[in-house]
């Protein structure tokens, strides 16, 4: 008769046998991050390695934002990649300058194309469900993977201490108020100082400072939410019409609705997404081809931009939509 310590031991060596190779939940063809890293801080260094970690013995890719604006967006591409490169070298060669990869979805199609059947993304806590809702929503339509997986890097607290909640509106913050010593402990030791100060500058000169001020909730909204939101509910910011940026997707499109705090906007694509307003960025490029400035009430333009507008299949279909569900809560 076998001891009851054989019997335990042949149980557990037979279940060990017939799975010796349990598949990891996050084995995936590609792993990839998006991101704007405008500028790059320590902060992105923790990212990385959780990147590299769920990558685990499968390739990753690391793709920045290709955005440039005053407010936002002070680094252009090439510059920032070039950075990004030299902060974090154990990286470099999984850090992409793909000129098209404007977004999220421009990054997965390409993933997908170039022979990948399942994806991780790798994001920032606070955006996982909305990665999580986009990438698998247009699953089966932009591109075609078995599976997608969307990751957590884990919390940030932006008004924390250390290294890990370093942001980038942090850094952007500190060159407004011409605070080197603050943006030199956001930027890794393997920059050297001489290369720091050229980033300070630059990005000082794409914020234009010495030209404007721009107003703290332009630049770091999280750092001003009340300027940002005043703003918003006085009509002066994010009006209907009006082209935005989604910081974190990359998407660009048109304001067909607003809430309280947040946005809704239709791409050329006719892909449709919420934003909220801490998250996005007014764009200067017009869509339509009739800037907002141009639509005056009583003009050809506004005729013109209301007839583009409103011959959008899924703008039609979303306004029945509204309609229907006022019509409900008014019976």
């Amino acid at each position: 008769m076998k001891s009851f310590t054989r019997f335990i031991y042949e149980a557990v060596s037979s279940q060990t046998v017939a799975n010796p190779n349990p598949k990891d939940d996050n084995e995936a063809d590609m792993t990839v991050a998006f991101g704007r890293f405008n500028p790059p801080t320590t902060g992105h260094e923790r990212l990385f390695k959780k990147v590299k970690q769920v990558a685990g013995k499968g390739n990753y890719e690391i793709y920045p934002s290709r955005s440039n604006d005053p407010k936002k967006n002070p680094l252009d591409p090439d510059t920032k990649i070039g950075y990004m490169q030299q902060m974090f070298p154990k990286h470099a060669k999984h850090i992409m300058n793909n000129p098209n990869t404007k977004t999220i979805f421009d990054v997965l199609s390409d993933t997908n194309k170039r022979g990948a059947k399942s994806v991780n993304i790798v994001v920032g806590q606070d955006r996982q469900k909305e990665f999580e809702n986009l990438a698998n929503k247009y699953n089966n339509k932009l591109y075609k993977f078995d599976r997608i997986n969307v990751v957590s890097a884990g919390d940030r607290d932006p008004d924390g201490e250390g290294i890990s909640a370093m942001s980038a509106s942090k850094l952007r913050k500190a060159a407004a108020d011409d605070d080197f010593d603050t943006f030199r402990t956001g930027i890794p030791q393997s920059l050297k100082d001489d290369r720091t100060r050229e980033l300070y500058a630059a990005i000082q000169k794409g914020m234009q400072i010495k030209k404007q001020q721009n107003e703290m909730w332009q630049i770091a909204p999280k750092f001003d939410w009340r300027g940002l939101r005043e703003n918003y509910m006085n009509g002066n910011i994010f009006r209907v019409g009006d082209i935005v940026e989604n910081d974190n997707t990359g998407l660009i499109g048109k304001i067909i609705r607003t809430g309280a705090n947040h946005i809704i906007a239709v791409t050329e694509e006719n892909i449709m997404f919420k934003s909220w307003i801490k998250d996005i960025t007014e764009k200067f490029t017009e869509i339509s081809g009739v800037p907002a400035s141009q639509r005056e009430v009583g003009t050809d333009a506004l005729r013109d931009y209301t007839q583009r507008l409103t011959h959008n299949p899924i703008i039609i279909n979303f306004i029945n939509k509204s309609r229907k569900k006022r019509a409900k809560s008014n019976a």
